[in-house]
């Protein structure tokens, strides 16, 4: 898979603000009364009812979330829609709108199988789910470099890094009241890994000049897909008649499919009643690991130095070595600029999950006991990836068979709106949220905000 830098960046850029995903719970339900999955956001809440999900459709999540959106890559110019590259789009609006670090963060979770039932002196779950887990960080020199040309001709791109992994998680939970003020809940999960994959771009120090330009590189990628093999290249680089091998990985190859690690992990959660007004509550999901069953690793082993005067840059865009054509020529992947070698197949690793921490305060108001106030604190804890977020929120239950609830929620990804509608009578469930309500969308109905979400559920109780 050969990258060009600029496509690579724009491909980025684009989906990081329309990617689109089946998303955990919707934080939106965790004080929602009759929202059947709050066991899932702390196995310490059970709930009044078995249940059986509709399989796959029983909790369904479309979201997105980072810190760049669409509208900060595409522009309007001339009345047609076109990409932050475009020369009628000044560097100094689009930079303007970048950061030094542009994140993109999705927990991707479809629910195949789900049910809820009471025994055992408490409330018991099942669940059977494909997850994911997808980080990307974009340093903001990324993008000046691939904007501005020559008009910088220093450039320092660090820290550039991404993290996925799929798995299938195998959920046993139980959740019991130990008396008039406390609930207790936890849940086994048995993990079969998919596929991981960590790379890290840590250094790209580059200097452009018109007859020459320098760099020194430091970078690794290490991927545990079953079948998985790196493709070298090798090219001449140097002076004239200097010219010397360079060997370097510029593709990439998955021969089969299939089971590629085992992991463990835990939800623990409690629930603590003071009085008749006030619940607290706290819980941390997904702590554990899968050991995968190889680590095939691409690195440049520390820093890599290299100058080449192959590449001429004129400042003068209509010149046949333009930056823009010679940029285009010299990096025809991203691989030719970290000259990333081969390391093979490193054994077997062993990786943390990115664990979460719930926090609840649940107040009920003391002249209409349908209505209750909540304040939930979730934390993601996964090193450079992490993240947090508060959400404020009313919720009421005027009738048995209908609940609702409203938020506004602020964190590492800004400011949102969300809410939640919750339909429960007698034998069945439905359910629709945002965590993050859509505001204005593209022609093609694309959010123009790299935050949103859809939450949707058909469930039936019993």
């Amino acid at each position: 898979m050969k990258l060009n830098i600029k496509s690579t960046i724009a491909l980025s850029a684009l989906m990081i603000s329309t990617s689109a995903a089946v998303a955990q719970n919707t934080n939106s339900g965790y004080f929602t009364d009759g929202y059947l999955y709050r066991h899932e956001l702390n196995p310490a809440l059970g709930n009044n009812q078995n249940y059986v999900a509709m399989p796959a459709l029983g909790n369904f999540n479309v979201a997105m979330r980072g810190n760049l959106a669409l509208s900060d890559v595409l522009y309007n110019v001339n009345g047609k829609t076109t990409t932050f590259l475009n020369p009628n789009v000044s560097a100094g609006e689009f930079l303007n709108n970048i950061g030094d670090k542009n994140r993109i963060g999705l927990d991707l979770k479809l629910e195949v199988l789900s049910a809820g039932f009471k025994a055992w002196g408490g409330y018991n779950t099942i669940g059977i789910n494909v997850r994911s887990n997808v980080n990307t960080v974009l340093p903001g020199e990324l993008f000046r470099l691939a904007k501005e040309g020559l008009q910088n001709k220093t450039y320092d791109i660090k820290d550039f890094s991404a993290h996925a992994d799929a798995y299938v998680e195998l959920a046993l939970g139980h959740s019991r009241q130990l008396n008039k003020q406390w609930r207790v809940g936890g849940t086994l999960k048995f993990l079969l890994g998919g596929a991981n994959l960590d790379a890290n771009f840590n250094k790209a120090q580059l200097t452009l000049g018109e007859d020459a330009w320098t760099a020194v590189t430091n970078a690794e990628i290490q991927t545990s897909i079953k079948g998985f093999t790196y493709i070298e290249e090798t090219k001449m680089r140097g002076p004239e008649n200097e010219q010397t091998p360079h060997t370097y990985v510029n593709d990439m190859d998955v021969d089969g499919a299939g089971l590629n690690g085992f992991g463990m992990a835990v939800d623990l959660g409690a629930e603590f009643k003071l009085n008749d007004d006030w619940k607290f509550s706290a819980a941390l999901l997904d702590l554990g690991f899968i050991n995968w069953s190889n680590n095939v690793v691409a690195t440049t082993n520390g820093d890599k130095h290299f100058t080449t005067n192959n590449y001429t840059f004129n400042a003068d865009d209509d010149a046949s070595n333009s930056f823009e054509n010679e940029l285009d020529r010299l990096t025809e992947g991203l691989s030719e600029l970290y000259e990333l070698r081969d390391a093979g197949d490193q054994g077997g690793r062993t990786k943390m999950l990115g664990a979460t921490l719930n926090l609840g305060a649940e107040y009920t108001f003391p002249y209409y006991k349908k209505l209750t106030f909540g304040l939930l604190n979730s934390t993601r804890i996964q090193g450079k990836y992490s993240w947090t977020e508060f959400r404020l929120s009313a919720n009421v239950a005027p009738v048995k068979s209908f609940s609702a609830g409203m938020n506004f929620a602020a964190g590492t990804y800004g400011c949102a709106f969300g809410w939640v509608l919750n339909y429960h009578p007698n034998g069945f469930n439905l359910f629709l949220g945002m965590d993050r309500t859509m505001g204005s969308l593209a022609k093609q109905g694309i959010p123009l905000s790299s935050n949103a979400s859809v939450n949707l559920g058909i469930n039936f109780p019993f």
